[in-house]
């Protein structure tokens, strides 16, 4: 088995990196220099043409975007591990969240941070574009706050998709958007963190 993560630090291929440390599965890591146009170059494009980490390749293919990489490697190696579920409605559960994180949460950060951070210029920067997403952060922290009424993980067991959006939520923490105020996501995400796969893809990030 042949296994080969390309990643940045500081960018979403952090969600991937811990989702391979809960695996614990071995793998080879390539850093991609951003800066110095590491993504843009023609090798790094024919694995992903959108030049943009995180890439795994397993065995020759290459799989891009976090969120297709976490389910493929949930499918392919997390049922064995017992951290991804069985076909069936957990795994309906556990995919809807993975897809949540990216396509609601994740985008109304990301575009949170576009518009009131001075990461980018002041000129392409809209105040009220940065309000109303704000308010769709929280209405998110909300939604997955709610979700966990009665549960320890979002699909009852521990699974990927913890993995998944523990990693938003640690993007969401980093740039000072604050999930104190709710109590489940809060217990949650300690939940989380208490587990040996996070704590490695700490040491990770910081080696």
């Amino acid at each position: 088995m042949s296994l080969t993560f390309y990643y940045a630090p500081m960018s979403t291929a952090s969600v991937t990196s811990l989702v391979l440390a809960e695996l614990d599965i071995p793998h080879e890591r390539v850093r991609v220099d951003l800066a110095q146009g590491g993504s843009k170059t023609p090798e790094f494009l024919k694995l992903n043409p959108n030049g943009k980490v995180p890439v795994i390749v397993h065995d020759g293919t290459p799989v891009f975007e976090s969120s297709a990489i976490t389910l493929y490697l949930g499918e392919t190696f997390g049922v064995a591990k017992k951290v991804y579920p069985e076909p069936g409605p957990r795994r309906g559960e556990a995919m809807k969240w993975i897809a949540w994180a990216n396509v609601t949460l994740g985008e109304a950060i990301g575009r949170w941070a576009r518009n009131t951070l001075d990461w980018f210029p002041a000129d392409q920067r809209n105040a009220k574009a940065g309000e109303r997403a704000r308010l769709e952060i929280d209405d998110c922290f909300r939604i997955l706050d709610g979700s966990l009424e009665g549960r320890q993980f979002v699909a009852g067991d521990y699974t990927l998709a913890d993995a998944h959006l523990r990693s938003f939520i640690d993007w969401a923490s980093s740039l000072s958007l604050d999930t104190s105020s709710y109590p489940r996501l809060a217990a949650w995400a300690a939940r989380c963190a208490e587990r040996p796969g996070y704590r490695k893809h700490l040491a990770e990030a910081k080696g």
